[in-house]
């Protein structure tokens, strides 16, 4: 950034304003403060019959890689919506959301997962331009060692093995130096 939204400024400076925690981009002249906050990733875990609707990268990163459907929640959209909006663009299924499941904190690369388990109410395999296959998989048919994000993994092996014993916990989680972690 280079001028101040809004006051057209170029006396722009990076320090902690007041009694905030973190550095921030402050206007010098008209004290205006520029936050930087974590990305709201939102997605489904989506079972039906005992098979997952898992979805093919078309696009970077990692083309061709396995994932559940999910992506970045946009402004004016609540977290469920943007859930069901991701699975539909990229899937062309419609859901309906029965519950979240898992709260995902990826700090190095200022993300924050959200998954909910979710019913398949219409599947019409029509997916977006950002997937180049949807496929509905039972647990032995999931290409697990090409599944890009560990986190995405580990959650759906949790959400499996808890299907087969009928009970489903809420998991709150967060990746750091590599290393997944989850805490019940």
């Amino acid at each position: 950034m280079k001028y101040c939204s809004e006051c057209g400024s170029a006396n722009l400076v990076l320090r902690s304003p007041g009694r905030d925690t973190h550095r921030r981009l402050v206007c010098n002249d008209c004290e205006k403060i520029f936050y930087h906050n974590p990305r709201v990733i939102a997605g489904c875990i989506v079972e039906d019959n005992g098979k997952y609707l898992m979805c093919k990268r078309a696009i970077k990163p990692r083309p061709g890689s396995w994932t559940l459907p999910a992506g970045f929640m946009e402004c004016g959209e609540t977290v469920e919506e943007a859930a069901r909006r991701e699975v539909w663009e990229e899937t062309g299924a419609q859901v309906d959301i029965r519950a979240p499941y898992s709260i995902f904190s990826v700090p190095q690369i200022d993300e924050v997962y959200i998954m909910f388990r979710a019913r398949l109410i219409e599947f019409s395999d029509d997916p977006g331009p950002e997937t180049a296959e949807v496929a509905m998989l039972a647990p032995d048919e999931i290409p697990w060692e090409n599944i890009f994000y560990p986190a995405i993994k580990d959650i759906l092996q949790r959400y499996i093995e808890e299907k087969d014993r009928g009970v489903f916990g809420i998991y709150m989680g967060c990746s750091e130096d590599g290393t997944v972690h989850f805490m019940q």
